[in-house]
């Protein structure tokens, strides 16, 4: 059994892990990927399609945005790919996942997205988290 006393928080080890996209926050199972694209509604953007569902349930699995990027072969080779998450992750990140709101997000890259500026693509995210958010409060969960 390790000594707690040598134990330290992964924060402290690597002071880079708190600004990481948090495991809790992302979407993780197809069957959630497949909830949001059947029963969740859509956002266009000029480099991204958003589709949102909110979490309904007797307990929707904790608070707060959970983030799911797809990014189907046709857009490119896997290091294109790749560089369309990596973008997408950190412009999630950036916007900050702090909303109350229990919601799971599916983002859908465009082509597009490899060239945008990423001040360009930073402000879309933003964009769509506010749609999000204004739709989802106005709307009466449904049971």
């Amino acid at each position: 059994m390790p000594d707690p006393k040598l134990e330290c928080n992964v924060a402290e080890k690597n002071p880079q892990a708190r600004n990481r996209f948090p495991k809790a926050r992302r979407l993780l199972r197809h069957a959630d990927f497949e909830r949001v694209y059947k029963q969740g509604r859509r956002h266009f953007a000029a480099h991204m399609t958003v589709f949102y569902s909110p979490r309904v349930g007797p307990e929707p699995q904790g608070q707060g945005l959970r983030v799911g990027f797809t990014v189907g072969k046709a857009l490119g080779g896997a290091v294109q790919r790749n560089r369309m998450k990596r973008r997408l992750r950190e412009a999630v990140r950036l916007n900050g996942l702090d909303g109350e709101l229990a919601a799971d997000v599916v983002i859908n890259p465009k082509r597009s997205l490899l060239t945008a500026d990423f001040t360009e693509l930073r402000n879309e995210v933003a964009r769509a988290f506010v749609v999000i958010e204004k739709t989802l409060t106005k709307e009466k969960p449904r049971h």
